[in-house]
């Protein structure tokens, strides 16, 4: 199972992404490490595929995982191609104002955070995903 955590910048994904994983014991990915260990800061439209389709060919080398990126674009989004979209509606802009104008807001995903309190979250989720109950809507 692939889970992405997505959202802008500021917004809790990796501190929600973290607290997660404490619950599912999945792989975590974590986008900024994966630029660090790339060397790659390269944040124009093809920066960002080239990004996407790394996590993703990561994220397909484990049974589960979790992975937190932006993910701005449906385009991005679609090349992952995650089997649960956590979106981290908890900010409306971020200090990087590059990636908040290309931002599109998610059409379709399986949970929507609207509130920092990841412990709660965290815990809601992870119990619908370890039951089964993860194709819901929330």
């Amino acid at each position: 199972m692939k889970i992405l955590v997505m959202g802008l910048s500021g917004s809790g994904k990796t501190t929600l992404a973290d607290r997660l994983n404490k619950y599912l014991g999945y792989t975590r990915i974590n986008a900024d490490a994966v630029r660090t260990l790339c060397n790659d800061w390269d944040f124009s439209n093809e920066g960002r595929i080239r990004q996407a389709k790394r996590l993703k060919e990561l994220a397909e080398q484990q049974e589960n995982s979790i992975t937190d990126f932006i993910a701005p674009t449906k385009e991005i989004r679609d090349i992952f191609d995650a089997d649960i979209i956590i979106w981290m509606d908890t900010v409306s802009s971020s200090l990087y104002q590059d990636t908040d104008k290309v931002f599109e807001i998610p059409t379709t995903h399986d949970y929507r955070v609207t509130t920092k309190d990841v412990e709660k979250g965290s815990l809601l989720i992870g119990d619908r995903i370890n039951s089964g109950q993860h194709n819901e809507k929330h």
